[in-house]
């Protein structure tokens, strides 16, 4: 083999299995860091954009999992919101002015307690294209977060959980995971409908599968309830009361510190006092995280490895939330309402939005994905 091509293969990403498995983790922050991106525009063409990248990766590695049918609900879930955002602004106006009047909805007249907000009214374009960019930007969020929910397997992601965040993990996955069995189980019951001879289309028809879905879904709670039981799950290890106070000390603090760093960065004035506040407030708060895993003792069997492939893909969406807030200019990445004016793409932060496509060249490719290549294991 020559060497170019052993570089060549060195570079593919391999077929997925138990040892070389991408971290949930990675995914997630990747996926964070779409979304941030996705918060600092609303130029509906970097956000069409980014929602590709988000739509490319998703179908480039995702696998046969019950999870991973749930991006299709999130681009639902979007297009409802950019929906109702434009139909509220519509109904009750919008904060924004506009002399392009598309038509003129009868008015309701209110009490004057209820000076500035109106019902009906007239609807100009101005107002309509403001409220679908704020809406899109929304949807993308929506998105993103869909993109790691359907990415990244929330049992894996429960056991890289440090043991104080093990409680609340299993709260968040059962509620994050509740979606998408709930959309499996209807594709199920309406695909059952079809074989059955009967309509899957309708109010009547989402009615007759409602019950045994809603059914299904309780029995698989009561079963986990039940597991996490035999299991000993809740049983906490006893620990001195200084550990406690420090523990509960240090997690206010950081918390506290967080908030504080956060609000002087986003504020004018606070600018220089933000980072050190944040970077204190994230020490205390991991020193708490550190000291409440005390009172959780658990064991991980084969835990997952964070490699250099998940320092890629983590890295690829840090790299998007970064370079799009200091490449591109604020103009661009909000274009105005007022006047109406049809929006730029700004090539630099489309170039770092491009960076998010990495994970579909790194991650490891799902077995059912593989198209015959066979990983060799050494």
């Amino acid at each position: 083999m020559t060497t170019s091509g052993a570089a060549l293969a060195a570079l593919r990403a391999p077929v997925a299995h138990r040892s070389n498995a991408l971290h949930a983790g990675a995914w997630w922050l990747w996926a964070l860091g779409l979304a941030t991106a996705a918060s600092r525009t609303t130029n509906p063409l970097l956000l069409g954009l980014l929602v590709a990248v988000a739509g490319y990766v998703v179908a480039a590695r995702r696998t046969d999992a019950p999870w991973a049918r749930a991006f299709g609900f999130f681009l639902a879930l979007g297009a409802v919101v950019v929906v109702v955002r434009v139909f509220f602004a519509m109904v009750l106006g919008s904060p924004i002015g506009g002399v392009r009047v598309l038509f003129t909805l009868p008015e309701v007249p209110l009490p004057d307690w209820l000076a500035g907000v109106r019902l009906g009214g007239r609807v100009t374009a101005e107002a309509l294209v403001f409220a679908f960019y704020d809406g899109l930007r929304l949807a993308a969020l929506l998105i993103c977060l869909g993109a790691a929910n359907a990415l990244a397997d929330p049992a894996r992601l429960l056991k890289s959980l440090p043991g104080a965040l093990y409680e609340m993990g299993v709260a968040v996955v059962v509620a994050m995971t509740f979606a998408p069995r709930l959309v499996a189980d209807l594709l199920r019951m309406r695909a059952a409908q079809r074989l059955r001879g009967r309509g899957d289309r309708g109010a009547r028809s989402l009615l007759r599968v409602a019950r045994p879905v809603l059914e299904g879904a309780l029995e698989r709670s009561v079963a986990l309830a039940a597991a996490m039981d035999a299991r000993g799950y809740g049983r906490t290890a006893a620990v001195p009361k200084r550990v406690r106070r420090a523990t509960n000390a240090l997690s206010l603090g950081g918390l506290l510190g967080v908030c504080a760093g956060s609000y002087g960065l986003l504020a004018a004035e606070g600018a220089t006092l933000g980072l050190p506040l944040l970077l204190a407030g994230l020490l205390c708060a991991l020193a708490g995280l550190w000291l409440g895993g005390r009172r959780s003792p658990r064991t991980r069997y084969r835990p997952d490895r964070w490699g250099a492939r998940a320092w890629s893909v983590s890295g690829s969406g840090a790299g998007v939330a970064l370079l799009v807030s200091l490449v591109a200019d604020p103009v661009a990445l909000h274009p105005p309402a007022v006047p109406l004016t049809a929006p730029e793409l700004p090539l630099a932060a489309a170039g770092a939005l491009l960076l998010g496509l990495l994970p579909a060249l790194v991650a490891p490719v799902p077995a059912g994905q593989a198209g015959g290549r066979r990983e060799v294991r050494r």
